[in-house]
């Protein structure tokens, strides 16, 4: 006997071989039917197979690449305060420079200095919120782990993650499903695991001012969370080049101010060893490919996947910066948690359903290199040299 459910925008026909899905909409999944255990079993099984998407594969391993990119910035950051020097401000100078080195060039390639000029005429002060957000969202959080102790700052970094997906519904009325808050509770358990085996190991620090850095690192978290939304927000819409190329230049127009303001005279008197530059290229090589990777993962999934994807970066800390501790055997489980609650993040709502993606130039701009972008491409967010990158 065989029956048509309708399950709003999807219908599943079943018969004696299990659900059959009949024409889903793009991004869709296929639904669970709970008619009896076989039926249960088989649909599950579509539902399973249906995630595992281009799309959703890429996704998965970009969040892993830039938790790896943050490990890296952790640790050389570690060892550049052990060497004794502690300029945080202008530390992060060094990659807006490079931001602005590699992507502003293009820009002006692809929509020449008039083009460029009037981007940065009539929506300049949209990137630079964006920068000044970015820049002082870094600056606070370093404060931060100066004043607080190490589970403060872990528990209360944690708040980007609700700030980011409060902000993407005020821009793109997100929707979110039950089975996506439950994915997000599943990556902070895990990071609950990860900061208990800090503690049951006994790797925390003293607070120096408890509050004070508290409160910075709410406030660090605020901007992250706020930031990450209005870059995705933007990188939707406008092309890579053009959006990361002005995040670059006013990033370092502004850290560079701030840099020259705050720690001018230690420049002079911290040392600047071949160690210490070895060290800060490759900071900024890690965070050139975060910077980098970050938008294409808000294109294929959104900037709250890439919030809980960071959640794994702890994890790769103990085996590549932290290989003298003896690993705790929950630091494994907290990693293996995170990992399905990125997977239960997208169980029933698709990366496709995050938001719309029409990546265009600007209508103002006469581009002097123009293109069209391939529709593969496109819908993973890939920057290719058309014009809409």
């Amino acid at each position: 006997m065989a029956t048509l459910v309708d399950l709003q925008d999807v219908k599943v026909f079943e018969n004696d071989d299990g659900p059959q899905l009949i024409s889903p909409l793009p991004g869709s999944r296929p639904p669970i039917v709970y008619t009896s255990l076989g039926a249960f079993a088989r649909s599950f099984a579509v539902r399973w197979r249906s995630l595992w998407t281009r799309r959703f594969i890429l996704s998965l391993l970009a969040g892993q690449v830039v938790s790896l990119c943050i490990t890296c910035t952790n640790v050389t950051t570690t060892e550049l305060v052990n060497r004794g020097w502690t300029l945080s401000t202008t530390q992060g100078f060094f990659t807006y420079f490079v931001l602005f080195l590699i992507y502003t060039p293009y820009t002006i390639y692809k929509y020449g200095f008039k083009g460029w000029g009037k981007v940065i005429a009539r929506d300049g002060w949209k990137y630079i919120i964006l920068a000044a957000s970015d820049v002082e969202g870094n600056f606070l959080v370093i404060r931060a782990y100066q004043y607080t102790d190490l589970l403060s700052c872990m528990l209360l970094d944690a708040w980007a993650i609700p700030v980011c997906m409060f902000f993407c519904w005020v821009y793109m009325r997100t929707k979110y499903h039950w089975t996506q808050l439950l994915g997000v509770f599943i990556c902070i358990a895990g990071l609950g695991l990860l900061v208990a085996s800090d503690e049951i190991t006994k790797k925390d620090w003293t607070a120096v001012a408890r509050a004070k850095g508290d409160g910075f690192m709410i406030a660090g978290a605020t901007l992250y969370g706020f930031t990450n939304a209005t870059e995705e927000f933007f990188v939707r819409k406008r092309p890579l080049y053009e959006v990361v190329g002005q995040l670059g230049m006013w990033g370092f127009i502004i850290n560079g101010i701030q840099a020259s303001a705050l720690e001018w005279k230690d420049m002079k008197q911290v040392p600047w060893t071949g160690d210490i530059i070895g060290l800060l290229m490759a900071f900024t090589c890690a965070m050139l490919i975060l910077y980098t990777v970050a938008p294409l993962l808000y294109r294929m999934a959104s900037s709250a996947y890439f919030n809980l994807s960071l959640l794994s970066s702890d994890f790769y800390g103990l085996l590549f910066g932290k290989l003298h501790y003896h690993p705790y055997w929950l630091y494994f489980v907290s990693y293996a948690v995170v990992i399905v609650g990125l997977i239960t993040y997208f169980w029933s709502s698709a990366p496709e359903e995050q938001g719309v993606l029409d990546p265009k130039a600007p209508a103002y701009v006469d581009r002097k290199h123009g293109g069209i972008v391939p529709d593969e491409e496109q819908e993973i967010g890939v920057p290719t040299l058309a014009r809409d990158g």
